[in-house]
């Protein structure tokens, strides 16, 4: 653990895991989910984790407000004051933005881990070693540094960030340029280039870096919070006035494109964001005949390369099945080609119109 009371961790909580559907649904999404099948949620992971490296008082849970008594569910213990409730979605700048000036105001010299509550992370031990590098990098430098993932295939589900493989400033590598989820095609070329990392999603930085680039890249943001007391007890009722008005924008897109300063550390620690169901089988435990089961109750026959997932007390038999999904929920039943993924996220929205929003 880290000895350095200006560390801090951030772990952002407030996604819905819509491409878990229909597990994953917005009053209960996938970081509050056992979706690995171990007896612990997601969210419950990612912060038991982080308790090894930093102390509990200084790790902070920002989450959609309507998901504050799930947080105190699968988080037991932590302080009422480390949860910190955005009053709507507005995806992770102001997420960020917001977070960072309550942090700060309690320690100005903060340096941040900031991290997805739902990704998988199979190696810790080299996972805590490279986040007491980064603490040290982001705490000496006015960098913005993220942690990229070295890529074993063209994943075109992620995105890519490309960097200067000359070492910079205390090894780290300045990084180039970003690019979203790339065609196969041009995710081939990345790979075979040697140049690029999968984007994880994890941060490191100094509160008074991160800022500073808010207070640049995204003045509106900046001009709304500056205008909540987040001393007072009673901020919520300004912020929501804030995020009323805030754009929805991700931190990479309105900050980490555009700053000429941000490092990447390229990394190995058995990382995997648990986007699809297609990913959830990549990682779990298969049978002789490539497929995987989570839950109780199933029973495969002649059921090859395919993910079976039960959350229910009814028995799953699946026969002659070839590259499939199958998944059990309480109230939907989904039987999916395992390569059709990418069109889930259209039929949870057929859903909704069709059934006014009881099953979404």
């Amino acid at each position: 653990m880290s000895e350095n009371k200006h560390h801090y961790v951030l772990i952002m909580a407030g996604g819905i895991g819509s491409r878990f559907w229909p597990v994953s649904r917005k009053s209960l999404p996938k970081q509050f989910i056992d979706i690995l099948g171990t007896g612990d949620s997601l969210i419950s992971q990612t912060y038991k984790r982080f308790c090894q490296v930093v102390p509990k008082e200084n790790i902070f849970i920002v989450t959609n407000h309507e998901y504050t008594s799930l947080v105190k569910e699968h988080v037991p213990g932590i302080s009422d004051t480390r949860i910190l409730k955005e009053p709507q979605a507005r995806n992770t700048a102001p997420c960020i933005a917001y977070a960072s000036r309550i942090i700060h105001s309690i320690d100005p010299d903060a340096v941040c881990v900031v991290a997805p509550s739902d990704h998988l992370i199979t190696h810790e031990a080299e996972f805590f070693r490279i986040i007491n590098e980064a603490y040290a990098f982001a705490g000496n430098y006015n960098h913005l540094l993220t942690l990229g993932i070295k890529p074993t295939r063209p994943d075109t589900g992620y995105g890519y960030i490309q960097y200067n493989t000359v070492p910079g400033d205390a090894g780290f590598y300045e990084v180039k340029t970003f690019t979203e989820k790339p065609n196969e095609e041009l995710a081939q070329t990345f790979i075979e280039s040697g140049e690029f990392l999968w984007n994880a999603g994890i941060f490191v930085w100094n509160l008074k870096a991160i800022l500073q680039r808010i207070e640049e890249y995204l003045p509106e943001i900046h001009q709304l919070f500056s205008e909540v007391d987040f001393t007072q007890d009673n901020y919520f009722d300004a912020l929501e006035l804030a995020y009323g008005q805030c754009p929805s924008i991700s931190i990479d897109y309105g900050i980490m494109e555009k700053d000429d300063s941000v490092y990447v550390y390229p990394a190995t620690f058995g990382w995997n964001d648990l986007g699809t169901w297609k990913s959830l089988w990549d990682v779990s435990r298969h049978n002789q005949h490539d497929t995987a089961s989570i839950g109780k109750g199933i029973h495969t026959y002649e059921t090859t390369n395919s993910l079976v997932f039960s959350n229910t007390d009814r028995i799953v038999i699946t026969h002659g099945l070839e590259n499939v999904v199958v998944v059990d929920s309480p109230d939907v039943v989904l039987v999916m080609h395992k390569d059709k993924e990418q069109e889930l996220r259209q039929i949870v929205i057929d859903m909704r119109d069709k059934y006014k929003g009881n099953l979404t």
